[in-house]
């Protein structure tokens, strides 16, 4: 058998110190791990802070004095005060004529004058259904505008505190005597002229005129 060379033996040598070497190495770094336990550090260690939630943030209000102007509330039905019927002590009634005194085949032009003397403002019914004009003559009715009236209505008006107005539609008398049995006669009893006075009357809505207006008739 041939002898092998000392380079032989001296490989094999360092071969086997190597491995001893490692093997002590391993041995140490293990017990080290055991001993030390290094990830403990990363067990124990505090946890991240956990990111808060962001809830919305309220949308911000209206500025009022930002500039914008907020609208103006509605008066309610409690704010405004309903208009009521006229009452007799705010009214004033007038009989109009218009002239004195009419000369032989003019005939009369009626008319009514309202004011309303009171602080408020008030609704009154000025329909011809509630307009009565009548001309006497001493304690004898001559003429009664409701007699012959024809298709009368009725019509709600509001008169303004302080204020006077006037009909615009005169009534006309004919110069003759009324009666609801003559109203289709052509030939009713004239009222005399020469001068003779005749005293016009009004009342409209329930309120009469408190004095009447003379005419005279030729």
């Amino acid at each position: 058998m041939p002898r092998r060379s000392a380079a032989v033996y001296r490989r094999r040598r360092l071969v086997v110190i190597g491995g001893l070497v490692l093997a002590v190495a391993a041995i140490g770094i293990g017990s080290w791990l055991l001993i030390a336990r290094p990830w403990a550090a990363a067990d124990t260690a505090s946890p991240a802070p956990a990111t808060p939630s962001m809830s919305p943030s309220p949308s911000p209000s209206a500025d009022p004095s930002a500039g914008g102007e907020s609208p103006a509330p509605e008066p309610s039905a409690a704010q405004t005060p309903a208009i009521v019927a006229c009452e007799a002590g705010d009214i004033e009634v007038t009989a109009v004529t218009d002239s004195d005194t009419y000369a032989a085949g003019v005939l009369p032009k009626l008319s009514i004058s309202l004011t309303n003397k009171g602080a408020k403002d008030c609704t009154i019914d000025v329909g011809s259904t509630t307009q009565v004009f009548t001309i006497s003559s001493g304690a004898d009715v001559w003429w009664r505008s409701t007699d012959c009236q024809e298709n009368p209505s009725s019509m709600i008006a509001t008169l303004t505190a302080g204020t006077t107005v006037t009909s615009k539609d005169p009534v006309t008398w004919d110069r003759t005597r009324s009666s609801v049995e003559t109203c289709a006669q052509e030939n009713r009893q004239r009222a005399p002229g020469g001068g003779a006075s005749y005293h016009v009357e009004v009342s409209i809505g329930g309120f009469t005129s408190p004095s009447s207006a003379q005419i005279l008739l030729y």
